[in-house]
Protein backbone atom coordinates (compact mmCIF):
# COMPACT_ATOMS: atom_id res chain seq x y z
CA UNK A 1 0.00 0.00 0.00
CA UNK A 2 1.34 3.60 -0.76
CA UNK A 3 3.12 4.91 2.35
CA UNK A 4 1.30 7.65 3.84
CA UNK A 5 2.60 11.14 5.59
CA UNK A 6 3.50 10.60 9.18
CA UNK A 7 4.86 12.29 12.25
CA UNK A 8 7.87 11.15 12.91
CA UNK A 9 7.59 12.21 16.40
CA UNK A 10 4.34 11.57 17.12
CA UNK A 11 5.13 8.60 19.29
CA UNK A 12 7.59 9.99 21.45
CA UNK A 13 5.45 13.43 21.97
CA UNK A 14 2.27 11.40 22.33
CA UNK A 15 2.44 8.09 24.22
CA UNK A 16 5.46 9.55 26.60
CA UNK A 17 3.79 11.44 29.22
CA UNK A 18 1.03 8.52 29.06
CA UNK A 19 3.19 5.65 29.60
CA UNK A 20 4.81 7.92 32.27
CA UNK A 21 1.72 8.59 34.16
CA UNK A 22 1.14 4.72 34.53
CA UNK A 23 3.30 4.51 37.03
CA UNK A 24 2.91 7.49 39.07
CA UNK A 25 0.30 9.78 41.21
CA UNK A 26 0.78 12.41 38.45
CA UNK A 27 -2.66 12.85 36.63
CA UNK A 28 -2.55 14.85 33.42
CA UNK A 29 -6.04 15.95 33.29
CA UNK A 30 -9.20 15.12 35.35
CA UNK A 31 -12.98 14.78 33.56
CA UNK A 32 -15.22 12.74 31.93
CA UNK A 33 -15.85 11.91 28.00
CA UNK A 34 -18.81 10.24 26.81
CA UNK A 35 -18.10 8.16 23.10
CA UNK A 36 -20.37 7.22 20.84
CA UNK A 37 -19.46 4.90 18.94
CA UNK A 38 -20.69 2.77 16.04
CA UNK A 39 -17.88 0.21 16.32
CA UNK A 40 -18.48 -2.65 18.59
CA UNK A 41 -17.37 -2.45 22.16
CA UNK A 42 -14.62 -5.16 21.56
CA UNK A 43 -12.87 -3.50 18.65
CA UNK A 44 -12.69 -0.20 20.48
CA UNK A 45 -12.97 -0.28 24.13
CA UNK A 46 -9.55 -1.51 24.72
CA UNK A 47 -8.14 1.58 23.66
CA UNK A 48 -10.37 3.61 25.33
CA UNK A 49 -9.57 2.12 28.88
CA UNK A 50 -5.72 3.05 28.10
CA UNK A 51 -6.62 6.40 27.95
CA UNK A 52 -8.35 6.15 30.44
CA UNK A 53 -6.08 5.02 32.98
CA UNK A 54 -3.32 6.85 31.77
CA UNK A 55 -5.29 10.35 32.31
CA UNK A 56 -7.50 9.58 35.30
CA UNK A 57 -10.70 10.13 33.32
CA UNK A 58 -14.17 7.90 33.20
CA UNK A 59 -15.23 7.22 29.78
CA UNK A 60 -18.73 6.16 29.02
CA UNK A 61 -19.35 3.98 26.31
CA UNK A 62 -22.54 4.18 23.87
CA UNK A 63 -22.27 1.48 21.20
CA UNK A 64 -25.05 1.68 18.00
CA UNK A 65 -25.36 1.59 14.70
CA UNK A 66 -24.02 4.31 13.35
CA UNK A 67 -27.36 5.53 11.48
CA UNK A 68 -28.78 5.13 14.27
CA UNK A 69 -26.15 6.83 17.02
CA UNK A 70 -26.05 10.01 14.05
CA UNK A 71 -29.96 10.35 14.47
CA UNK A 72 -29.18 10.55 18.02
CA UNK A 73 -27.06 13.18 18.03
CA UNK A 74 -29.23 15.01 15.62
CA UNK A 75 -32.28 14.49 17.97
CA UNK A 76 -30.58 15.57 21.07
CA UNK A 77 -28.99 18.61 19.05
CA UNK A 78 -27.04 21.10 21.66
CA UNK A 79 -27.95 19.33 24.87
CA UNK A 80 -26.06 15.87 23.36
CA UNK A 81 -24.05 14.95 26.10
CA UNK A 82 -21.61 12.81 23.38
CA UNK A 83 -18.30 14.57 22.85
CA UNK A 84 -16.75 12.00 20.66
CA UNK A 85 -18.83 10.66 17.60
CA UNK A 86 -16.87 7.83 15.80
CA UNK A 87 -18.47 5.35 13.02
CA UNK A 88 -17.43 3.83 10.09
CA UNK A 89 -17.24 5.37 6.03
CA UNK A 90 -16.51 8.47 5.30
CA UNK A 91 -20.40 8.62 4.01
CA UNK A 92 -21.60 8.45 7.68
CA UNK A 93 -19.22 11.11 8.85
CA UNK A 94 -19.79 13.39 5.79
CA UNK A 95 -23.57 13.16 6.67
CA UNK A 96 -22.95 14.25 10.52
CA UNK A 97 -20.55 16.84 9.55
CA UNK A 98 -23.83 18.18 7.11
CA UNK A 99 -26.08 17.67 10.06
CA UNK A 100 -23.91 20.05 11.93
CA UNK A 101 -23.10 17.23 14.50
CA UNK A 102 -19.40 18.11 14.44
CA UNK A 103 -16.47 21.38 15.36
CA UNK A 104 -13.51 22.24 13.78
CA UNK A 105 -10.53 20.56 15.75
CA UNK A 106 -7.73 22.23 15.91
CA UNK A 107 -4.68 19.88 16.68
CA UNK A 108 -1.37 20.00 14.58
CA UNK A 109 -0.67 16.34 15.25
CA UNK A 110 -3.37 15.28 13.52
CA UNK A 111 -2.90 17.65 11.13
CA UNK A 112 0.66 16.21 10.68
CA UNK A 113 -0.12 12.32 10.90
CA UNK A 114 -3.31 12.22 8.68
CA UNK A 115 -2.79 12.69 4.89
CA UNK A 116 -5.24 15.19 3.83
CA UNK A 117 -7.64 12.82 1.39
CA UNK A 118 -8.64 10.64 4.61
CA UNK A 119 -9.61 13.58 6.86
CA UNK A 120 -12.26 16.09 6.35
CA UNK A 121 -11.86 19.42 4.04
CA UNK A 122 -13.22 21.27 7.13
CA UNK A 123 -10.95 19.40 10.01
CA UNK A 124 -14.56 17.96 11.00
CA UNK A 125 -13.33 14.25 11.42
CA UNK A 126 -10.15 12.68 10.93
CA UNK A 127 -9.59 8.88 9.52
CA UNK A 128 -8.93 6.34 12.23
CA UNK A 129 -7.72 3.35 9.85
CA UNK A 130 -8.09 2.36 5.77
CA UNK A 131 -10.37 -0.42 4.48
CA UNK A 132 -10.45 -1.76 0.29
CA UNK A 133 -13.13 -2.56 -0.98
CA UNK A 134 -11.41 -5.42 -3.36
CA UNK A 135 -12.58 -8.24 -5.73
CA UNK A 136 -12.81 -12.14 -4.54
CA UNK A 137 -12.45 -14.69 -6.90
CA UNK A 138 -12.95 -18.41 -6.97
CA UNK A 139 -9.47 -20.19 -6.94
CA UNK A 140 -10.48 -22.79 -8.94
CA UNK A 141 -12.90 -21.42 -11.30
CA UNK A 142 -11.30 -17.87 -12.06
CA UNK A 143 -8.16 -17.38 -13.78
CA UNK A 144 -6.54 -13.79 -11.41
CA UNK A 145 -5.21 -12.65 -15.49
CA UNK A 146 -9.13 -11.83 -16.04
CA UNK A 147 -9.07 -9.75 -13.44
CA UNK A 148 -8.42 -5.97 -13.86
CA UNK A 149 -10.75 -3.54 -12.42
CA UNK A 150 -14.54 -2.40 -11.10
CA UNK A 151 -15.04 -1.32 -14.74
CA UNK A 152 -14.77 -4.57 -16.25
CA UNK A 153 -16.92 -6.54 -13.81
CA UNK A 154 -19.73 -5.09 -16.12
CA UNK A 155 -18.19 -7.06 -18.99
CA UNK A 156 -20.34 -10.34 -20.43
CA UNK A 157 -17.70 -12.49 -19.36
CA UNK A 158 -18.83 -11.98 -15.88
CA UNK A 159 -22.68 -12.39 -16.75
CA UNK A 160 -24.22 -14.29 -13.62
CA UNK A 161 -20.57 -14.63 -11.38
CA UNK A 162 -21.10 -12.11 -9.29
CA UNK A 163 -22.14 -11.58 -5.55
CA UNK A 164 -22.67 -8.41 -3.88
CA UNK A 165 -24.70 -7.02 -0.68
CA UNK A 166 -27.27 -4.93 -1.34
CA UNK A 167 -27.20 -1.36 -3.15
CA UNK A 168 -28.82 0.11 0.60
CA UNK A 169 -24.96 -1.17 2.23
CA UNK A 170 -22.85 2.35 2.39
CA UNK A 171 -20.15 0.41 1.46
CA UNK A 172 -21.15 -0.05 -2.42
CA UNK A 173 -22.47 3.28 -2.02
CA UNK A 174 -19.21 4.90 -1.33
CA UNK A 175 -17.33 2.57 -4.02
CA UNK A 176 -20.25 4.33 -6.99
CA UNK A 177 -19.74 7.61 -5.18
CA UNK A 178 -15.88 7.14 -5.80
CA UNK A 179 -16.65 6.38 -9.86
CA UNK A 180 -18.90 9.38 -9.77
CA UNK A 181 -16.61 11.72 -8.01
CA UNK A 182 -13.60 10.22 -10.63
CA UNK A 183 -15.64 9.32 -13.90
CA UNK A 184 -18.67 11.24 -13.85
CA UNK A 185 -22.87 10.36 -14.20
CA UNK A 186 -22.59 9.11 -17.65
CA UNK A 187 -20.09 6.44 -17.44
CA UNK A 188 -20.77 5.32 -13.93
CA UNK A 189 -23.97 4.49 -15.07
CA UNK A 190 -23.15 2.40 -18.03
CA UNK A 191 -20.65 0.76 -15.95
CA UNK A 192 -23.89 0.12 -13.43
CA UNK A 193 -26.17 -0.95 -15.90
CA UNK A 194 -23.59 -3.86 -17.33
CA UNK A 195 -23.10 -4.49 -13.66
CA UNK A 196 -26.33 -5.33 -12.48
CA UNK A 197 -26.82 -7.62 -15.49
CA UNK A 198 -23.95 -9.53 -13.98
CA UNK A 199 -25.28 -10.09 -10.35
CA UNK A 200 -25.59 -14.23 -9.98
CA UNK A 201 -28.40 -13.51 -7.15
CA UNK A 202 -30.05 -11.07 -5.47
CA UNK A 203 -28.10 -8.75 -3.57
CA UNK A 204 -28.35 -10.15 0.61
CA UNK A 205 -26.40 -10.70 3.42
CA UNK A 206 -23.15 -9.34 4.48
CA UNK A 207 -19.57 -8.97 2.85
CA UNK A 208 -19.00 -12.63 4.55
CA UNK A 209 -21.63 -13.64 3.10
CA UNK A 210 -20.79 -12.91 -0.35
CA UNK A 211 -17.40 -14.85 0.35
CA UNK A 212 -19.24 -17.76 1.59
CA UNK A 213 -21.14 -17.84 -1.64
CA UNK A 214 -17.93 -17.63 -3.85
CA UNK A 215 -16.72 -20.41 -1.62
CA UNK A 216 -20.06 -22.82 -2.50
CA UNK A 217 -20.26 -22.01 -5.90
CA UNK A 218 -22.83 -19.78 -6.18
CA UNK A 219 -21.18 -17.46 -7.86
CA UNK A 220 -17.43 -16.90 -8.82
CA UNK A 221 -16.76 -13.50 -8.06
CA UNK A 222 -17.79 -10.77 -5.16
CA UNK A 223 -16.84 -7.25 -4.10
CA UNK A 224 -16.09 -6.97 -0.07
CA UNK A 225 -14.41 -5.30 1.91
CA UNK A 226 -10.96 -6.86 2.46
CA UNK A 227 -10.86 -7.10 6.13
CA UNK A 228 -14.25 -9.30 6.18
CA UNK A 229 -11.25 -11.85 4.64
CA UNK A 230 -8.81 -11.62 7.08
CA UNK A 231 -11.34 -12.26 9.73
CA UNK A 232 -12.16 -15.28 8.08
CA UNK A 233 -8.79 -16.73 7.16
CA UNK A 234 -8.07 -16.32 10.79
CA UNK A 235 -11.64 -17.34 12.42
CA UNK A 236 -12.10 -19.55 15.16
CA UNK A 237 -14.95 -20.80 12.93
CA UNK A 238 -13.72 -23.93 11.20
CA UNK A 239 -16.67 -23.41 8.50
CA UNK A 240 -15.02 -19.98 7.96
CA UNK A 241 -11.68 -20.44 8.01
CA UNK A 242 -12.25 -23.34 4.82
CA UNK A 243 -14.49 -21.25 2.69
CA UNK A 244 -11.71 -18.01 3.11
CA UNK A 245 -8.96 -20.69 1.82
CA UNK A 246 -11.11 -21.35 -1.45
CA UNK A 247 -10.87 -17.56 -2.38
CA UNK A 248 -8.11 -15.36 -3.31
CA UNK A 249 -7.68 -11.74 -3.48
CA UNK A 250 -7.28 -9.49 -6.15
CA UNK A 251 -6.44 -5.90 -6.04
CA UNK A 252 -8.34 -3.49 -8.79
CA UNK A 253 -7.65 -0.97 -10.70
CA UNK A 254 -3.69 -1.12 -10.02
CA UNK A 255 -2.92 0.29 -13.39
CA UNK A 256 -4.76 3.81 -13.31
CA UNK A 257 -6.17 5.04 -9.96
CA UNK A 258 -5.75 2.36 -7.39
CA UNK A 259 -8.07 0.05 -5.42
CA UNK A 260 -10.96 2.00 -3.73
CA UNK A 261 -10.31 2.93 0.26
CA UNK A 262 -12.62 3.88 3.23
CA UNK A 263 -12.05 4.90 6.38
CA UNK A 264 -13.22 4.39 9.83
CA UNK A 265 -13.06 8.17 11.52
CA UNK A 266 -14.07 10.51 14.18
CA UNK A 267 -14.49 13.86 15.22
CA UNK A 268 -15.45 15.72 18.14
CA UNK A 269 -19.22 17.04 18.74
CA UNK A 270 -20.60 19.96 18.49
CA UNK A 271 -22.02 19.82 22.27
CA UNK A 272 -18.91 18.67 23.71
CA UNK A 273 -18.25 20.09 27.14
CA UNK A 274 -14.89 19.23 27.05
CA UNK A 275 -13.44 19.13 23.69
CA UNK A 276 -9.73 19.82 24.53
CA UNK A 277 -9.80 16.70 26.32
CA UNK A 278 -12.07 15.00 23.25
CA UNK A 279 -9.08 16.19 20.94
CA UNK A 280 -6.77 14.91 22.87
CA UNK A 281 -8.61 11.19 22.71
CA UNK A 282 -8.20 11.37 19.24
CA UNK A 283 -4.96 12.26 19.01
CA UNK A 284 -4.17 9.39 21.07
CA UNK A 285 -6.21 6.74 18.85
CA UNK A 286 -3.67 8.07 16.27
CA UNK A 287 -0.49 7.64 17.86
CA UNK A 288 1.61 4.71 16.60
CA UNK A 289 0.70 2.10 19.48
CA UNK A 290 -2.75 2.42 19.27
CA UNK A 291 -2.79 2.55 15.70
CA UNK A 292 -0.73 -0.86 15.33
CA UNK A 293 -3.32 -1.99 18.04
CA UNK A 294 -6.35 -1.38 16.08
CA UNK A 295 -4.83 -2.52 12.96
CA UNK A 296 -4.43 -5.79 14.59
CA UNK A 297 -8.39 -6.18 16.06
CA UNK A 298 -9.94 -4.85 12.90
CA UNK A 299 -7.84 -5.84 10.15
CA UNK A 300 -8.21 -2.31 8.88
CA UNK A 301 -4.86 -0.34 7.72
CA UNK A 302 -3.37 2.13 9.94
CA UNK A 303 -3.27 5.33 9.21
CA UNK A 304 0.20 5.66 10.06
CA UNK A 305 2.36 4.45 7.58
CA UNK A 306 5.12 3.22 9.89
CA UNK A 307 2.49 1.15 12.26
CA UNK A 308 2.59 -1.96 11.96
CA UNK A 309 0.13 -4.06 9.80
CA UNK A 310 -1.77 -7.50 10.60
CA UNK A 311 0.54 -10.91 9.17
CA UNK A 312 -2.05 -11.56 6.94
CA UNK A 313 -2.13 -8.18 5.10
CA UNK A 314 1.53 -8.32 5.08
CA UNK A 315 1.02 -11.55 3.30
CA UNK A 316 -1.36 -9.91 0.77
CA UNK A 317 1.60 -7.89 -0.26
CA UNK A 318 1.11 -4.15 -0.80
CA UNK A 319 -0.94 -1.93 -3.30
CA UNK A 320 -2.12 1.03 -4.79
CA UNK A 321 -4.31 2.97 -3.18
CA UNK A 322 -7.04 5.25 -4.15
CA UNK A 323 -5.85 9.05 -3.44
CA UNK A 324 -9.31 10.20 -3.88
CA UNK A 325 -10.44 12.13 -0.88
CA UNK A 326 -12.25 10.36 0.83
CA UNK A 327 -14.88 13.77 1.31
CA UNK A 328 -15.92 12.84 -2.17
CA UNK A 329 -17.62 9.65 -1.12
CA UNK A 330 -20.15 11.67 1.21
CA UNK A 331 -20.80 14.63 -1.08
CA UNK A 332 -21.44 12.13 -3.83
CA UNK A 333 -23.10 9.63 -1.95
CA UNK A 334 -26.83 10.85 -2.87
CA UNK A 335 -26.24 10.68 -6.48
CA UNK A 336 -24.62 7.46 -6.07
CA UNK A 337 -28.28 5.98 -4.07
CA UNK A 338 -29.89 7.40 -7.40
CA UNK A 339 -27.92 6.24 -9.78
CA UNK A 340 -27.74 2.24 -8.30
CA UNK A 341 -31.81 2.50 -7.96
CA UNK A 342 -31.99 3.41 -11.65
CA UNK A 343 -29.72 0.34 -12.64
CA UNK A 344 -32.00 -1.94 -10.62
CA UNK A 345 -29.38 -2.21 -8.08
CA UNK A 346 -31.62 -3.36 -4.85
Amino acid sequence: MKKHANCVYLAAILLAPYVASMGSSKILSEGELNVYSARKEHLIKPLLDRFSEANNIKINLVTAKGDALLARLKAEGVNSPADVFLTVDAGRLHRAQLAGAFQPIKSDLLQQSIPAHLRSDKDEWFGLSTRVRVIVYAKDRVDADRLSTYESLSSAEWKGRICVRSSGNIYNQSLVASMLATQGLSHTEQWLNGFTKNFARQPSGGDRDQIKAVAAGQCDIAVVNSYYLAGMLTSSDDSERDAADKVALHWPNQNDRGSHINISGAGVTRSSKNSELATRLLEFLCAADSQHWYAQINNEYPVLAKAEIHEVLRKWGEFKADQLNVTKLGIYNSDAILAMDRAGWK
